[in-house]
């Protein structure tokens, strides 16, 4: 017997320890089982988590719980993203320190003790979540054996020319000093000023509007258009840069737009990617103007050593003082940011590492055919990505908390020394290659860099199944059975993963990509980390509310959309577990004599709510193997709170209470079918509140099933029936006690008042059912009489 009121605290850890200690979730390689393994986003460790990462990971989880009650041997290993630049960025803000003050090696260490500290509190999160991971599997990127795979994924595509290092023009942010991939911007709206200057050619006026006046010193050359009759004559002639009095080119390109601006457009090295294009494409000298930290270089005339916008401000102070700004305009212009900080980008020539990814790009998007994205919608947002990369991927950072690269470069000829396979994981910085370069010299220069966090993270169907190890289970486990992930990282770890999948197994990493949305604090703007705008941290809603109840919730928005939270939706979910304890309650109290037998015959009552929930559980495997939780959940709780609780438990409550009246085999009749039916039920709920059901099973269930856990049982129920014709005589059965339950409420009367006669007109190919279920009807409506008419239309008249 259930107790009469459920305790969640305490249930939810009872269970959560059960779990582990019987090992409910462990992944057995030796089993012939067809495997559905889970490539899971290994959380960034840079900050607490919140209701965000509750909500995307939940879902994922309910995946695994579904196909593991499926029958399917489950592979759902989990990670923590501890290294790279937010991780650096969190340990920076919390212990108050600058990277750059510190030894290497000492704010490694500080990172390292940070990361231990924050990866402990996210399994705990995640544990009193219920999640149903195997936790044998974790894994942390910056742990030695990660290092070792990353490492030795690098070396193989140095080898092959796929990664390759070189001097250019890079995306640089000037803020956290490091380079950045095109991935890894955002566009943000900023008020400037376009500043309208005179260039002088021939001794004639030619106008350029420019926002970033501070490049003169960097201008190489000015762009018209060749079809803008207005500039045709100025093509090839020659032009002075006002205040820097210096000749530079006038030419034509397609790209400059006629009706933005004056029409002429300054290329300076670099305001923009078109700069860079320009740059290479017409061999255009570079002139330095800004440097790495994001002050003007020195040399620079009048602004040297100043930050940019300083320095922006007193070129146009100048230009006034020597009447060369004819005219300023405010508008409002889309820049280029870093997504880690939020800060405007530089173009900076560095010396980089990249992986070639722009001459595979039809590779790329034809990936996107023989993947099944969910919802479809999101592969529209991949394909534009590709289509539009106009980088190679940079995977060099210029930070200190990461994998580093595993080379060196010979001091005397600059030649790349990679590492050997068997060295690594190794720091370059401490230690040397085991032979000497080829020109003989043994005196080596380490790269410092570290790979990119997205480098490493991009790797995860690799680090799951222990690629290139001597447990590698590659072959066995890719593709992946799913990946799951929010939309704003497609670009990112979709993408890439997709990359390094193809070159390093030849194989797409997975099967199907799971697209979570996201959860706003208000309209249009995501809870985030960096934003510190959820009211209420994870830990403190699972204490007030309970696990179930916050899994509830997440399971209510269609895949791929964004929702909003707000603490009084938890009342849904409450209500939900107080109304499923209480019908279970009820049922097991009316099962306490019941043996498992099966009746010789069952009421065509109890072979409809048995056949309905089959119908249920069919339409919900089907939303399920779609990743659409919440349309499954949904079609359950319609069966739950309509069928079984408000129609089904009412018409048998008479037959369970008085076997007297009734007859003790019609008795057993619905017995049957109400210890199936919770089951089932209990099963279909496992997914989403896997704490109560499992309470509820182990009270009444487990001495019948056996199973250790409801969770490692399977969905389904063997009993054969008329599926066709009893549920079109349900429903009849249902609309009959709606219209009766109407007619009493319009009348104020209450449902136990006495009905003279009901005049019911149905369908004679029902005649059977009805005859066997009249005595229920009766009980249930409270009426005295019912006649019977036969006829292709249901009606029912009450008297």
């Amino acid at each position: 017997m259930l107790s009469k009121k459920y305790n969640s605290i305490e249930s939810e850890k009872r269970w959560q320890k059960y779990w582990k200690d019987c090992d409910i979730y462990k992944y057995n390689p030796n089993t012939n089982r067809e495997t559905f393994s889970i490539d899971t986003p290994p959380p960034t460790v840079s900050g607490s988590l919140h209701i965000g990462h509750i909500f995307s990971y939940t879902q994922a989880e309910m995946i695994a719980r579904f196909q593991r009650m499926q029958g399917k041997n489950v592979f759902y290993p989990f990670g923590f993203d501890d290294n790279g630049l937010p991780t650096e960025r969190l340990v920076e803000k919390e212990e108050n320190i600058r990277a750059v003050d510190l030894p290497r090696s000492e704010f490694i260490k500080t990172c390292l003790k940070a990361t231990e500290k924050y990866v402990e509190e996210f399994k705990n999160l995640w544990l009193s979540m219920g999640f149903s991971v195997d936790w044998s599997l974790q894994y942390e990127t910056i742990s030695p054996k990660v290092q070792k795979i990353s490492q030795k994924a690098f070396l193989d595509m140095a080898r092959a020319g796929k990664a390759y290092i070189k001097e250019s023009p890079v995306l640089w942010c000037t803020t956290c000093q490091t380079s950045i991939a095109q991935a890894e911007l955002e566009s943000a709206d900023k008020e400037t000023t376009f500043n309208y200057i005179p260039f002088l050619v021939e001794g004639e006026e030619l106008i350029v509007a420019t926002t970033r006046p501070e490049l003169l010193y960097g201008c190489v050359c000015l762009f018209v258009n060749p079809e803008d009759e207005r500039y045709l004559r100025n093509i090839g002639k020659k032009a002075i840069v006002p205040l820097y009095n210096r000749e530079i080119p006038i030419l034509s390109d397609e790209k400059v737009g006629i009706d933005k601006g004056t029409g002429v457009v300054m290329c300076a090295t670099f305001g923009d990617t078109t700069d860079v294009e320009w740059y290479e494409e017409y061999k255009l000298p570079y002139r330095k103007v800004i440097e790495a930290n994001g002050k003007i270089a020195e040399g620079v005339p009048y602004i040297a050593g100043l930050k940019v916008l300083a320095a922006r401000e007193r070129i146009i102070e100048l230009l006034k003082e020597n009447n060369l700004l004819k005219k300023s305009e405010i508008i409002t212009h889309t820049v280029s940011t870093h997504e880690r900080c939020g800060k405007p980008i530089e173009i900076i020539p560095s010396k980089q590492w990249y992986i070639n990814i722009l001459s595979e790009k039809e590779r790329y998007l034809k990936a996107a055919d023989e993947i099944n994205w969910y919802p479809a919608s999101m592969k529209t947002r991949y394909i534009s990505w590709v289509e539009n990369l106009k980088w190679d991927w940079c995977i060099s950072r210029q930070r200190y908390f990461g994998i580093p690269f595993p080379l060196w470069y010979c001091s005397k000829c600059g030649k790349v020394m990679l590492a050997k396979d068997e060295e690594l994981p190794l720091n370059p910085m401490e230690s040397k290659p085991s032979s000497a370069c080829s020109c003989g010299s043994t005196d080596f220069i380490p790269e410092t860099a570290v790979f990119d966090t997205w480098a490493t993270s991009s790797l995860t169907p690799l680090i799951n199944s222990k690629w290139n190890t001597e447990e590698d289970m590659h072959k066995k486990l890719m593709p992946m059975g799913m990946r799951t992930q929010a939309h704003e990282i497609i670009r990112t770890w979709a993408f890439y993963t997709i990359v390094r999948s193809l070159f390093h197994t030849g194989t797409l990493p997975w099967k199907d990509i799971m697209i979570c949305g996201f959860v706003l604090a208000k309209k249009g703007e995501k809870i985030s980390k960096s934003k510190n705008n959820s009211a209420a941290s994870p830990k403190q809603l699972i204490e007030r509310h309970s696990a179930d109840a916050m899994r509830y919730w997440a399971a209510g928005a269609k895949l791929g959309t964004d929702t909003m939270f707000s603490e009084d939706e938890l009342k849904v979910s409450k209500r939900f577990l107080t109304k499923l304890w209480n019908a279970a309650s009820f049922c097991i109290m009316q099962l306490q004599d019941y043996n498992g037998q099966k009746p010789a015959e069952l009421l065509p009552i109890d072979s409809w709510i048995i056949e309905r929930i089959k119908s249920v559980e069919d339409t919900a495997r089907e939303s399920l193997n779609k990743y659409e939780i919440g349309l499954a959940k949904h079609e359950i709780d319609e069966f739950f709170w309509n069928d079984f609780c408000d129609n089904y438990l009412e018409i048998v409550k008479d037959r369970l209470y008085k076997p007297e009246i009734h007859g003790a085999e019609e008795r057993v009749s619905a017995q049957y079918a109400l210890y199936n039916v919770l089951l089932e039920l209990l099963k279909l709920y496992a997914i989403y509140v896997p704490h109560i059901t499992e309470e509820i099973y182990q009270c009444h269930f487990k001495e019948f099933e056996k199973a250790a856990s409801i969770h490692i049982m399977q969905w389904g129920i063997n009993i054969d029936g008329n599926a066709e014709e009893i549920l079109r005589f349900g429903e009849n059965i249902k609309k009959i006690l709606g219209e009766v339950r109407k007619y009493k409420s319009e009348r104020n009367l209450s449902l136990k008042e006495k009905i003279t006669n009901i005049k019911i007109t149905i369908p004679e190919e029902q005649k059977g059912y009805l005859n066997r279920t009249l005595k229920d009807i009766k009980a249930c409506t409270w009426s005295e009489n019912i006649q019977i008419i036969y006829s292709d239309q249901l009606n029912i008249e009450i008297e």
